[in-house]
């Protein structure tokens, strides 16, 4: 429908439009309709896009059924009464006939991987069609009927505008007033989250000033688009439930002449929300063509406040007067769409048959509802670790409803597998010097929730958490409180470590409010030696390193500051939009210094996360990657969100290359397995893994490094770390020392110092030494019942007491010297060595 003149049998019918300071709408008569200040009233016959005259009721006179009222958590808001509700069924899985890859047709043979019949799946949806045909295909528009939600593929013909996720800039956003700052137009966005203090410059809607009816809140696409719907959605705060119930929409071409949308014969009253926090979802019976619309609020509950999103198809490209967006289209054959639970186990499959030489399938365990946790490896010997080979992983699915991340990892797998195939050098060096594991859904329950609901139609925390309630990213072991305790007592690093942290017993308890899926990841974390990683989540645009748990009165840098800062900037700088912080953030300001980076810990502190877990318990440095404000994007924006993040993905998985990196063994060649690599400056260790080959990723310089083991004499060497892609190699080889033997001599006399015996010395009456025969220097000194500065022989060995105290450290003796201990009326006597007792 375009907008400007209108025909009408008795002549032209000019439509002035209201401005800024409008007074309101007054609902016309069934002859027309009218707005306020404007001198024409055009008759119904008038209105484009309606046809004749039809006798249809006003939507304001239809009654919500309490079987609707029963399911409004999401419904579509039209102008009749909803049918009886659709059975929701998933979307069906890939059908054998179709392949993820559009237009290749896949190849036969392969490493066969069969999924286990024994667990449970979300049941399938009946249809002959393959996904990504009906994709291809395009849905239909919906009738402009008051209906429930169906699952998708019943989605709306147009996706978001981006409201949500900013693609729409706050200047493009207008109302007619606002109460205080803090709840202007730009806060009007779907899903915008309230500040921590609702008061301040963030709050969670726009609202108006008053309770006046003649307030409207606009946006301005800058281009002709073909409107089919809006979202609506209520004031996110722990406080008010403020939420609109009705409105009127209006559409202009130029901000000044605006038509109201009509059912033939007045505006039409929209119903809107019954909750403050549920998306719904008013789809128009025709769509709309303009470059403006306008929402005129007419009834609400609490105070005028409104979040929304806006559905549009574009008919033309972006005023030339304003910047032209980055709209990129991806060249990549890929499969660009959403995918259920079967439909991902499907695709793995079909990438493991196209490239079964260098994928494999594997599931880390299962989540509560019994949904596998499929993971996918891709190196050049699937299935084995290979000495000196770095192991990389990449993680999606935490919170089940932000689901950027699990899709553009099914992407990467597609992209990896098609560019080896191709002979792309930089995959190929990937591939053949990397073990990467990528898994894309580590909650798949929270994912299938909010599936059900579909893009922007689930509320902010819907399927965010697991089916028995637990937030994954937090539901690790809280390390980092526990070592700075230590730290307080000077424990760190003699009595307590300051790497590999033992999990706390409490941890462990079977009756421990810990999620099955968290138990996996621990114990995958466990098996395979990773040295980096990163977690992909959403609902803002930033990546987050450790630590993130807040340490009172106190800064909270890791060891590894600077290298986790280099890490980060990694990924922000080669992401296209992740650094144009000009927008501000998501929710609030920009807590990243225009760089895209941030310390979890001073954006938003929580103890016992992934990250931290990861760092204080395993040698793997791990990030969070934030992708995006929208957690739940619509399948259109998907090509647009690969080319954003694609060289990212690919950049950050080449820092684990990155530093220095070895083999640790003894004189024999051996190799040894948890041995520990310290660098100087650093107070953050690593451990070798199982072959002995050690990882440690640093930034460019000169480092002096040191590996140790038990039972092995230390070795220091410098190393030096470039700024071009590739570890240096710094390998040790570890002498035997005595101290096992040691240790068992120690162990034989309870671990107690050892007192020196000295021959010709006696005690007196009360213990103390008297006498000395031949003397020994200081050492003789009566009193001196520890060894002191001299040495004595024991049992073959010659004993020292060394620094203040408790424990004794031995010195090599001459071949030959006597290996019994002095003999005298008062002293001990034994052999150490030659089965004697002290």
């Amino acid at each position: 429908m375009s907008l400007g003149w209108v025909a009408h049998p008795q002549g032209q019918c000019h439509i002035h439009g209201l401005s800024g300071t409008s007074t309101g709408l007054v609902p016309g008569s069934w002859g027309g309709w009218h707005v306020p200040g404007v001198g024409v009233k055009c008759p119904t016959a008038a209105l484009p896009s309606q046809g004749s005259p039809r006798k249809v009721p006003a939507a304001r006179k239809r009654k919500r059924t309490p079987g609707w009222r029963r399911r409004a958590k999401i419904a579509k808001v039209g102008a009749s009464p909803p049918p009886p509700s659709p059975r929701h069924h998933p979307p069906q899985a890939l059908p054998p006939s179709c392949t993820p890859f559009p237009g290749k047709n896949k190849k036969p043979g392969g490493k066969k991987w069969e999924p286990d019949e024994d667990e449970w799946a979300p049941p399938e949806e009946k249809t002959s069609e393959c996904p990504h045909s009906r994709v291809e295909a395009g849905i239909p528009v919906l009738g402009g009927a008051h209906h429930l939600l169906t699952p998708s593929p019943l989605s709306p013909e147009c996706p978001p505008i981006g409201l949500e996720s900013h693609r729409i800039d706050d200047d493009q956003i207008l109302a007619s007033s606002m109460l205080r700052h803090g709840l202007g137009a730009q806060r009007g966005r779907l899903n915008m989250q309230a500040g921590t203090n609702e008061d301040d410059f963030f709050d969670g809607a726009w609202c108006a000033e008053d309770d006046s009816r003649a307030h409207w809140i606009e946006v301005d696409t800058r281009r002709t688009t073909k409107f089919t719907g809006v979202i609506t959605q209520g004031r996110d705060s722990q406080i008010h439930e403020d939420f609109v119930t009705s409105f009127y929409v209006g559409f202009s071409n130029d901000s000044q002449n605006w038509v109201m949308y009509t059912n033939g014969y007045e505006e039409m009253m929209f119903y809107g929300n019954v909750d403050k926090d549920t998306p719904v979802l008013t789809e128009f019976p025709e769509p709309m063509v303009a470059r403006y619309i306008r929402i005129y609020p007419q009834t609400w509950n609490g105070s005028l406040c409104l979040r929304l999103e806006v559905l549009g198809c574009p008919l033309s490209t972006i005023s030339s007067y304003y910047t032209q967006q980055n709209e990129v289209t991806s060249t990549d054959n890929l499969d660009f769409r959403h995918h259920t639970y079967k439909d991902m186990r499907q695709l793995m499959k079909v990438v493991n048959e196209e490239c079964p030489t260098i994928t494999r399938i594997y599931n880390i365990g299962k989540s509560s509802r019994g949904l596998k946790i499929y993971a996918m490896e891709i190196s050049d010997n699937p299935g084995e670790h290979e000495t000196g080979e770095p192991e990389f992983r990449y993680t999606a699915g935490l919170h089940g409803n932000e689901v950027l991340g699990r899709e553009l990892l099914l992407l990467l797998m597609q992209f990896l597998c098609k560019e080896y195939q191709d002979g792309n050098p930089r995959v190929r060096s990937l591939v053949t010097e990397t073990r990467i594991h990528l898994v894309p859904s580590l909650n798949p329950d929270g994912y299938e929730l909010a599936r059900e609901a579909g893009s922007e139609l689930g509320n902010w925390a819907l399927g965010h958490w697991t089916e028995e309630g637990y937030d994954l990213f937090e539901n690790f072991p809280d390390l980092a409180s526990a070592l700075w305790a230590a730290e307080e007592r000077k424990l760190v690093p003699h009595k307590f470590p300051n790497h590999h942290v033992p999990i706390p017993e409490h941890y462990l308890a079977e009756d421990a409010t810990v999620a099955v899926e968290t138990r996996a990841v621990m114990a995958w974390m466990d098996k395979n030696p990773f040295v980096l990683g990163a977690n992909l989540q959403g609902g803002e645009k930033l990546v987050s390193y450790p630590f993130d748990t807040a340490r009172p009165a106190s800064e909270m840098p890791t060891p590894d500051h600077a290298i986790f800062r280099w890490l980060a900037i990694s990924y922000a700088s080669a992401h296209l939009t992740m650094t144009e912080t000009f927008r501000g953030g998501c929710h609030t300001q920009d807590m990243t210094n225009a760089m895209g980076i941030v310390q979890g810990a001073k954006w938003h502190p929580r103890a016992g996360s992934m990250n931290d877990f990861s760092y204080l318990h395993t040698n793997c440095l791990e990030l969070s990657i934030y992708l995006g404000c929208d957690k739940f994007p619509h399948e259109s924006e998907l090509q647009q969100e690969w080319e954003n993040n694609k060289e990212s993905l690919l950049t950050f998985m080449e820092q684990v290359h990155r530093g220095i990196k070895g083999l640790v063994t003894d004189q024999q060649g051996e190799p040894i397995a948890n041995a520990t690599i310290v660098v100087g400056g650093i107070n953050h260790n690593i451990k070798t893994a199982s072959g002995g080959d050690y990882w440690r990723i640093l930034n460019p310089g000169e480092y002096r490094v040191s590996a140790r083991a038990e039972g092995y004499n230390p070795s220091v060497k410098t190393c030096n770390v470039f700024y071009d892609i590739g570890a240096t190699q710094c390998n040790f080889v570890l002498s035997r020392s005595n101290w096992k033997r040691i240790r068992e001599i120690m162990a034989m006399n309870g671990n107690r110092p050892i007192r020196r015996i000295v021959p010709g010395r006696i005690r007196d009456s009360r213990g103390r030494w008297r006498g000395s025969r031949g003397g020994h220097g200081d050492a003789g000194r009566a009193g001196a019942p520890l060894l002191g500065g001299g040495a004595e022989r024991v049992g073959g060995s010659a004993w020292r007491r060394e620094g203040s105290g408790e424990t004794s450290v031995p010195l090599p003796v001459p071949k030959g010297a006597p290996g019994k201990l002095g003999r005298d009326s008062g002293s001990e006597r034994g052999t150490l060595g030659g089965g004697g007792r002290v």
